[in-house]
């Protein structure tokens, strides 16, 4: 008799979420768990983390996770702990009464779009420095009462988690997260279903889900796009943080800025300002400006005006090659149904993204934000000047140094960032009034009459708590990953807290520089060999995926770190994160940055190291170049000037003056111990950090700064423009057709000096007049003289001078300067005719030039 054959299939598995269910005398820490307040409020952190100690390190502090996870027997013992009941009853009556204060009516609203956010560990939607600087800003606006929204991705795989090879060799894991374990909550429609947001792609609709992100007192929304109803190649749109090709870009972009408006209107909310963090969202203007040409049935100049009065775009990137660029054939594969949307042709909408319209440039998502948004920022005053410069072509009749480009130097949320020991520090020393004034120095003024002994006590609290969270959490890693047991605990038991321990932790792009300190491995050996003396250095980071250059760096140190003279000297930490940084930039000495200038657009780390007592050793590049310089005895710093035009050889320049300095000044410094074992100009030196720089890089301070500088201008314009039924918007961009219209007509009739050369000594009077047939634009132009300088090979403005009109006959127009010399040296003189009208917010806004 034949045997039958098997008849079973594969199986298929489903993933089931059983969690805790807790008694309701312990509900208020699931509402505590899903508010992020707790990332920034030390007793409801230390409160989650008692709960069970080792299962919230296990979990990456994810209180939602823990909480699913306690077991029976632990409930009971916290339920049965008065102690711990009492915290629980305070710690949400603390929160409670912060969620109570409703938000600031003399600030306008605003939407806030960004492709990353670094609010805590375990919500893993952020990659580095841009999204940890968005989430600090969104905690300050809930701190600050500022009514913000704001929107991004939540995504399946977030960025990877780093582990090394045995040979030092990065291997990035994406792992995916399980969406019910995490502090966020889906957004269910009136009928408690999953609401669906539809995003009109192409040939076809892109479903997302909602889910929302209780940030204290605001919220963020995120698109997901991960689930059956989308098809196989739009599921992934929100499956990694920068991963995939140019085409899952621009699918992510589109769907970040069209969709990310979409879903704030079927959310129903409508804010006065959107603010662009990065070139990334861009595409949120264009789908603005669809909606006031279909539903407010606006032309399309008039739209803009509308759209470009409440909109800010703030750029992170120092140098063209960081800036989206499409190309034409797949940006009209997603873009293709605009124009007929607004009324215009193909061509209109691709020179919004060129800087040379009419050209064959790709689209580029930052020149469209800046066609598109009034206002444009970098985030330092470097990259301010920075931005001038790298924009300058936008804007041909004009020099970066006229540019309209601000800057608000980036900033860090010292509640997250400042270590809980710190912060009590503070409460107890400088009165509890320095939380609500962190960026006014003379509520900082009280760390000066603290006694030295007391600021070193803390350091060596802190420096004790990096040594052992090191010793704890990266023993199992470096175990598993790195071979020879013995040579782990060898160097687990090197690291010294008698030593100056330096550290440097980011991400491993090779314009970092983390090799510099490397140049000379002789002279670097005896540094940190010296046992008078012991100096160890901590680094940490990732390098992308696809930097192969920046993967190369962080094998070398591996290779470097078990060389026999550098065996638990030179430490590297695996899988940098929130977590790992923050022990580092409260526990290390001093803070290392050592970027390529002007590279560093701002850089935050060295910031929150100031929050902690910790010492800044950089580059006068980004936030450094103008922190130094609030006190040059709180911190160090290598020159801003370059000596070689070769890289290469400015590198080992560098890498000699970093040997020097911390021969010569920082390690003598550190190690002038008296009798009690600590050095009091190394005291004077973290209070002078602490009192006269930490306050104007807290995120209080750039918040502040926003709002002064773009949001109440920007808001009380677009107000304006549209009252009445955007009767201005309708007059400025009525204006501008003219103007345009008939600009080519303007004729230069006759240009009168009052000699035949011009002055030559100075003091000496002059006058020019300048006769214009405006071809019906005699009440709109004006005309001034410029004046340039040369000065190290480069031409800088000196200055303009305005002409008056003196005589207008219908179209006939003169103008009339009259003037001094008042300097003397060689200057290049032009004479510029522009468009002269008071609503206009700056000449960049209308930026037509002609030059006589």
């Amino acid at each position: 008799m034949k045997l039958p054959v098997s008849k079973t299939n594969a199986p298929v598995w489903r993933d089931i979420t059983v969690k805790a269910e807790l008694p309701s005398q312990l509900k208020p820490l699931e509402v505590m768990a899903r508010n992020l307040w707790w990332v920034w409020n030390s007793e409801a952190k230390s409160l989650f983390r008692d709960l069970n100690p080792d299962l919230w390190r296990k979990t990456g502090e994810n209180p939602v996770m823990l909480l699913q996870q306690l077991t029976a027997e632990r409930i009971d013992e916290i339920l049965a702990d008065k102690g711990i009941m009492d915290r629980v009853s305070r710690v949400y009556a603390d929160m409670q009464d912060y969620l109570s204060k409703p938000m600031r009516k003399d600030v306008p609203s605003v939407a806030y779009f960004s492709m990353e956010y670094g609010l805590c560990n375990c919500l893993k939607i952020y990659s580095g420095g841009l999204g940890v600087l968005a989430g600090d800003y969104i905690k300050e606006a809930s701190d600050s009462c500022v009514d913000m929204t704001a929107v991004g991705f939540l995504y399946r795989y977030g960025y990877f988690t780093q582990t090394l090879s045995v040979d030092g060799q990065q291997i990035a894991k994406y792992e995916p997260q399980n969406f019910n374990q995490l502090p966020i909550e889906q957004v269910l429609d009136k009928n408690g279903h999953p609401m669906i947001l539809e995003v009109p792609f192409p040939g076809r609709i892109v479903y997302s889900h909602i889910w929302r992100v209780n940030v204290g007192r605001m919220k963020l929304y995120l698109m997901d796009t991960d689930f059956d109803a989308n098809s196989e190649f739009d599921r992934p749109i929100t499956h990694q943080l920068y991963g995939g090709d140019w085409e899952n870009r621009i699918k992510q972009e589109y769907l970040l800025g069209i969709g990310g408006i979409l879903m704030l209107k079927k959310l129903g909310i409508r804010t006065q300002l959107y603010h662009c963090n990065e070139g990334h969202a861009a595409l949120l203007n264009l789908q603005r400006l669809v909606d006031y040409v279909q539903d407010e049935h606006l032309d399309f100049n008039v739209a803009l005006e509308l759209v470009r009065a409440s909109g800010l775009y703030t750029v992170h990137t120092p140098v063209p090659a960081g800036h989206d660029y499409f190309d034409e054939s797949l940006f009209g594969k997603y873009m293709g149904e605009f124009p007929a949307k607004l009324g215009i042709s193909w061509n209109d909408l691709m020179n919004m993204g060129r800087e040379n319209p009419d050209t064959n440039e790709r689209f580029s998502m930052s020149v469209f934000a800046l066609n598109t948004c009034q206002e444009a920022n970098g985030v330092s005053k470097l990259h301010g000047i920075v931005s001038q410069k790298m924009f300058a072509g936008i804007w041909k009749g004009y020099t970066w140094e006229e540019s309209h480009v601000g800057y608000v130097t980036n900033g860090v949320h010292m509640p997250t960032w400042a270590a809980s020991e710190w912060k009590e520090f503070y409460a107890d020393k400088l009165g509890a009034e320095v939380f609500s004034h962190q960026s006014d120095p003379e509520a900082w003024s009280g760390i000066f009459k603290v006694a030295d002994e007391e600021i070193w006590n803390m350091r060596c609290t802190l420096k004790n708590k990096f040594i052992n969270f090191v010793k704890r959490d990266f023993k199992e890693k470096w175990l598993a990953n790195q071979g020879d047991p013995s040579t782990v605990i060898n160097v687990l038991e090197r690291i010294n807290p008698n030593a100056l321990i330096i550290g440097f932790a980011r991400r491993f792009a090779t314009y970092k520089r983390a090799h510099l300190l490397f140049t000379d491995l002789d002279r670097l050996a005896k540094i940190v060999n010296n046992e008078q003396f012991p100096v160890q250095f901590i680094f940490s980071g990732k390098a992308h995926p696809a930097d192969g250059a920046g993967q190369g760096l962080i094998k070398r140190i591996m290779e470097i770190s078990r060389m026999p003279q550098f065996l638990g000297k030179i430490i590297f930490l695996e899988d940098y994160n929130m977590i790992v940084a923050k022990r580092l930039v409260t526990g290390v000495d001093i803070w290392l940055n050592t970027p390529t200038r002007p590279l560093e657009a701002s850089g935050t780390s060295g910031e929150k190291a100031e929050m902690n007592g910790v010492l800044n050793f950089s580059v006068l590049d980004g936030w450094w170049y103008e922190g130094y310089r609030f006190n040059e005895k709180a911190g160090w710093a290598l020159t801003d000037k370059r000596t070689y035009t070769d890289q290469a050889q400015q590198d080992k320049l560098d890498a000699a003056t970093i040997y020097n300095m911390l021969e010569n000044e920082i390690i003598p410094l550190y190690f002038e111990k008296n009798s009690k074992g600590y050095s009091p100009k190394w005291i004077d030196y973290i209070k002078g950090s602490i009192g006269d720089i930490a306050p104007h890089f807290t995120m209080k301070r750039m918040i502040d700064d926003y709002i002064a500088r773009f949001y109440d201008p920007e808001a009380a314009r677009s107000t304006r423009l549209q009252a009445n039924d955007f009767a201005l918007a309708k007059e400025i961009a009525a204006w501008k057709e003219k103007v345009a219209a008939a600009w080519d007509g303007i004729k230069v009739l006759d240009v009168r000096h009052t000699a035949d050369i011009t002055p030559s000594v100075t003091g000496e009077a002059y006058r020019i007049e300048v006769t214009l047939d405006t071809n019906g634009l005699a009440d709109d132009l004006g005309i001034e003289e410029v004046i340039y300088r040369s000065e190290d090979g480069q031409e800088h403005l000196v200055g303009k001078k305005p002409f008056k009109v003196v005589k207008k006959d219908g179209n006939i127009v003169t103008f009339e300067l009259s003037s001094k010399v008042k300097n003397a040296g060689v200057f290049r003189v032009g004479y510029r005719i522009f468009p002269v009208n008071p609503e206009l917010p700056h000449r960049m806004d209308f930026a037509f030039t002609r030059w006589i």
